[in-house]
């Protein structure tokens, strides 16, 4: 079987607080509760970056903070997708302008899917990432794609020459 199926079925998630009120973190935890439980869906909080294929940022991301959120995400490994959790994530919120914190994460790193309100609702939290893990597996399959070689093979004074030949994503021949 294939790894974009596994991963579909178990995505491990990376839960980051970039400096809010915590209003969206005790929805994500609310999530993670009897009531909600994503972990039916597979999902599962985990706190290394190496082994996590969702990343979830809450709050606006603060000047001391932006660093970090950056290596979280540095550290992560393709594919990975991104998702903002809240208004403060989206946009800055209300701490938008303020002189410790930005106008949103996707300043920083690359945002594939945007939950809004304040605070997020756990029922918005669980199709937020069931949205991501399709992205997740379109992700995946692009980089499943087979490298298909084309181009002339020569032969020069009994060597093959395979210089004019070069490495193409895709399978198809141009």
């Amino acid at each position: 079987m294939k790894l974009s199926l596994f991963r579909k079925k178990s995505p491990w998630i990376l839960h980051y607080n970039a400096g809010g009120c915590n209003g969206c973190d005790i929805e994500i935890l609310a999530c993670l509760a009897p009531r909600f439980d994503i972990e039916r869906l597979g999902m599962i909080n985990k706190g290394n970056p190496k082994q996590s294929d969702v990343l979830l940022v809450t709050g606006p991301v603060t000047h001391r903070c932006r660093e970090r959120l950056v290596e979280l995400y540095a550290q992560m490994p393709e594919p990975k997708v991104v998702v903002a959790v809240g208004t403060c994530a989206c946009t800055g919120g209300v701490f938008r302008e303020m002189y410790h914190a930005g106008k949103g994460i996707d300043r920083f790193i690359p945002v594939d899917v945007y939950i809004a309100g304040c605070a997020a609702r756990p029922e918005q939290i669980i199709e937020g990432v069931a949205k991501a893990l399709d992205i997740l597996e379109r992700k995946s399959k692009e980089i499943e794609k087979p490298i298909s070689l084309f181009g002339e093979v020569s032969e020069h004074d009994g060597e093959t020459d395979r210089r004019g030949m070069a490495g193409k994503v895709g399978g198809g021949k141009n």
